[in-house]
């Protein structure tokens, strides 16, 4: 079974050394991210990425915030997100929203800790308007001194694979850094 996220060590998903990696806001602008979307980001924890978010989509937009873990939500609205940002508990396979309620999903960095990858990708399709994007951002397959260990990490070729067998069109894999690998793919 994957191992989930410590919320205990919740201040390394938002520090600094985790913004220079990856500054959250212009990562999202340069991968598609518009006022007014409909944006949701599964496995939310602390809001790294929902946060900024809720300034890119403005008033007109609004940020699903979704994730199992009830400790990471309260975090995340101990930050005193505005109106526009929806927490959400879910479950793996079940988040409780509406078909086709979004513009644009991300997953960073949690479909390495599913249960069952292709049953979550086709949840996470549910919730997509056709022509929606779907974002993953994930651990490159190597050993590191930094975050999951090696064992729980996934391949890009079995992250592109799931994603298609999901019905995603795939519309490509990129190096985001040394790190981190990303998947575009749309609905």
């Amino acid at each position: 079974m994957p191992h989930k996220f410590n919320p205990e060590n919740v201040e390394l998903l938002i520090g600094g050394e985790r913004v220079r990696e990856l500054n959250p806001a212009q990562f999202l602008i340069e991968n598609g991210l518009k006022e007014g979307m409909s944006f949701a980001d599964i496995g939310c924890g602390p809001g790294f990425f929902s946060m900024p978010a809720l300034d890119i989509v403005g008033d007109s937009g609004i940020v699903y915030a979704i994730d199992t873990q009830e400790e990471m939500l309260k975090k995340l609205m101990e930050r005193k997100p505005p109106g526009n940002l929806k927490a959400i508990k879910s479950k793996e396979n079940s988040i409780p929203l509406k078909d086709g309620i979004v513009d644009f999903a991300l997953l960073a960095f949690v479909l390495h800790e599913t249960e069952d990858g292709s049953a979550f990708l086709k949840e996470v399709k549910r919730l997509l308007r056709a022509g929606g994007s779907l974002l993953l951002l994930e651990w490159e397959k190597k050993v590191e001194d930094k975050g999951p260990p090696f064992e729980e990490r996934i391949d890009r070729g079995d992250a592109w694979a799931l994603i298609e067998k999901a019905g995603f069109k795939i519309r490509g894999v990129f190096g985001q850094n040394p790190s981190h690998y990303q998947i575009k793919a749309q609905k």
